[in-house]
């Protein structure tokens, strides 16, 4: 068993039990505090279930039959103390999480935070980096040991913003910004999801994550600046449109507006599903930004 453990173990990593920031790791400790609580009642139920199995077997005949009994009080304080216990202590570790990893609160730095604008879409994630003037689309680059201030809201339908390893997911809401609060504390390759479905596209609405030293996102910055695409109304109008499995591009200059104008929805709406024409199944894959 011991052999397998590692085993087992690998499929934790890149998930939320192989944290990489402060949130993230916060988020891991309350899941296996959590896990350890229930298991308080799981392994004795598990092992009083084989005990029961072997005491009243057909062959032992030195257990006692009581068929007829109305009440025990043995009973009754097991059955309702250990799951109000349980119940206590966990609640007990959502109420201090829920405190500590308040999203609106920021985390503790020398440092400013970056700030992060990001908008849900159908079905794409777009970055926007106003202290930088750019946007990306399905990338978010951060930089190491730098709290990132993210301001969300969502161009289309409810929406679910995370990476695992960062930790806690946020809703993407229209007409509404939601905040978080995340860290990354060493360089690191990961990928973000819409954890909430949101149509056929869903299961690709995924986007790339990474964590770089301060130096390697200065660089970065600078090269998305290189794009020859700029983010305006017209730009903002073509991307809204329902796509799948877009590739990430980035934009060398953005509105400072559109984010404002996409929460307080002054821009309009994704325009939903386009009609398929004669021949076609209504499942095309955008090139939008493969150029």
């Amino acid at each position: 068993m011991l052999g397998l453990g590692p085993l087992f173990l690998g499929g934790c990593s890149g998930g939320v039990l192989d944290p990489v920031g402060p949130v993230g790791a916060n988020d891991a400790e309350i899941l296996i505090d959590a896990l350890l609580i229930m298991l308080g009642i799981v392994i004795p139920t598990i092992l009083l279930a084989f005990w029961m199995a072997w005491r009243y077997r057909a062959s032992n005949t030195k257990a006692k039959y009581l068929p007829n009994w109305s009440y025990s009080g043995r009973i009754e304080a097991v059955v309702w103390s250990i799951p109000i216990l349980t119940i206590m202590f966990i609640g007990g570790v959502i109420w201090i999480g829920s405190y500590r990893l308040d999203p609106f609160k920021p985390l503790p730095s020398k440092v400013p935070p970056l700030e992060v604008q990001v908008v849900s879409l159908d079905w794409k994630w777009l970055f926007i980096y106003p202290q930088q003037g750019i946007a990306t689309v399905n990338e978010l680059v951060v930089p190491t040991g730098r709290p990132v201030h993210f301001k969300i809201t969502s161009a289309s339908v409810f929406n679910v913003f995370f990476v695992p390893r960062m930790g806690s997911m946020i809703y993407a809401m229209p007409g509404m910004v939601s905040q978080v609060h995340l860290q990354a504390d060493k360089p690191a390759d990961m990928f973000g999801v819409s954890a909430h479905f949101s149509g056929d596209g869903f299961s690709d609405m995924q986007f790339q994550v990474r964590s770089v030293p301060e130096a390697d996102f200065a660089a970065w910055a600078q090269s998305a600046k290189g794009s020859s695409l700029a983010l305006n109304g017209a730009a903002y109008a073509q991307l809204a449109k329902q796509s799948r499995n877009v590739q990430s591009y980035a934009y060398a200059a953005v509105d400072p507006q559109l984010f404002h104008s996409i929460a307080m929805m002054k821009t309009p709406p994704g325009p939903g599903p386009e009609p398929a024409g004669p021949g076609h199944a209504g499942r095309e894959v955008s090139t939008v930004g493969r150029h």
